[in-house]
């Protein structure tokens, strides 16, 4: 079965995360993403995901987000290897680079440069900040551009404690899904109009949106403190922790409707008509004391007893999963949240696959990430270069 975007060509010039991930969920999506690589090869090939504490030297991140492409390796230095990207941007539909604005006039593969190739071709640039303001030219890894200069880190946390590191490519997967919907809604105007467009997508301001509550407070000076467990407004919107040692976070947000079924599922009905908690205001008003009588509570049972409880009272909440329990989630399982590839080194695995589901077309990994300059000749054979062309451009170092 085709997927939605079945027939789309897509050239890849980027390294690292958002926009080789990006470009995965495109291939994903159906369509056929080629990914240009230097002959070192994308720098992320050589992340050591070991040396991060992960129990493997498998780069997975790699895998990960450039499943499903094929790859060519060109020196963009050469003149001679600028020439096949502009052969092979003729037919290409989409372009997306993260060089920053002046590594793109350095390489040709600026937006006024590549449509004189394909006029109407979408091209996508994906950087820490944006491609115009004062930091545009700042390098800027999501930790930086998306976490730390949005406010998301700054907002995290307890207030007395340092704030908390993110996840690695937390903001690079975010911004991953505004590439590829950014992707699809450009080719949608191209349809429409006949023309192509530079569509422009920065770290900084994914992040922006991503905690767009707060930034929207703060534009209409309402920025709110940062907010501690133990003073929780709402406390039946919080996070305590089980016998066990391990979290549960509670999610009643229109707290007044679900307060009888947290007093039923912790076992002291008696509460819902104490007159220090019988409605929100009340509660808000003596958040700690209910927040310490709940963490007294919640202390008491396991989490899987507590699951049970609150299952059984119809409450909102989620438990802090490890990545064991994650991987193993039956949920997750039963939405296909995960698919198996072929890999040419390691056999069958598994790989994250696509975050959203179609219906009537196919989309998911397709196959795994190439090897550097996999598909070099293949490639150049199919934009017409013969094997003469193709040893002379190897002679002179272009691929």
């Amino acid at each position: 079965m085709d997927g939605p975007l079945t027939g789309v060509r897509v050239l890849e010039v980027a390294n690292w995360l958002a926009a080789p991930v990006g470009c995965a969920l495109l291939a994903d999506f159906g369509a056929e993403v080629v990914k240009v690589e230097p002959p070192t090869g994308d720098p992320y090939r050589g992340f050591q995901v070991g040396a991060m504490g992960y129990g493997t030297s498998f780069n997975f991140g790699f895998e990960m987000g450039n499943r499903g492409k094929r790859g060519i390796t060109l020196d963009l230095r050469h003149e001679a290897s600028r020439g096949v990207l502009y052969r092979l941007a003729e037919t290409a539909d989409v372009f997306v680079t993260n060089l920053l604005p002046r590594r793109r006039e350095r390489y040709g593969v600026t937006y006024e440069e590549m449509i004189k190739h394909r006029a109407d071709l979408v091209y996508v640039s994906v950087t820490g900040y944006g491609s115009w303001g004062p930091d545009q030219e700042r390098p800027g890894y999501d930790y930086a551009a998306f976490w730390a200069r949005s406010g998301i880190m700054a907002m995290m946390g307890e207030p007395d404690s340092p704030p908390p590191a993110q996840r690695p490519g937390m903001g690079d997967h975010a911004t991953s899904l505004a590439v590829a919907g950014s992707v699809a809604m450009a080719l949608l105007a191209r349809q429409r109009t006949h023309g192509g467009q530079q569509v422009d997508i920065s770290l900084h301001n994914a992040g922006l949106w991503i905690l767009g509550f707060d930034v929207q407070a703060a534009l209409l000076g309402a920025a709110a403190p940062k907010s501690s467990r133990l003073a929780a407004a709402n406390p039946i919107f919080n996070s305590y922790r089980t016998r066990d040692d391990r979290w549960l976070m509670l999610v009643m947000v229109v707290s007044d409707v679900y307060w009888p079924q947290v007093c039923r599922a912790v076992g002291h009905e008696e509460l819902e008509k104490d007159e220090r908690f019988a409605d929100f205001n009340a509660r808000a008003k003596n958040r700690r004391e209910l927040v310490a009588l709940f963490d007294r509570m919640f202390a008491q049972r396991t989490l899987a007893e507590w699951a049970d409880a609150l299952d059984d009272a119809g409450c909102i909440w989620g438990p802090a999963m490890t990545m064991e329990e994650v991987a193993a989630d039956p949920q997750s399982r039963a939405r296909g949240a995960f698919k198996k590839v072929e890999h040419p080194e390691l056999g069958e695995i598994e790989l994250l696959d696509t975050p959203v589901k179609f219906m009537g077309t196919e989309v998911g990994a397709r196959g795994p990430a190439p090897q550097l300059g996999q598909h070099t000749e293949e490639v150049l054979l199919e934009a017409g270069y013969s094997w003469d062309e193709i040893g002379k451009l190897r002679d002179d170092g272009a691929i």
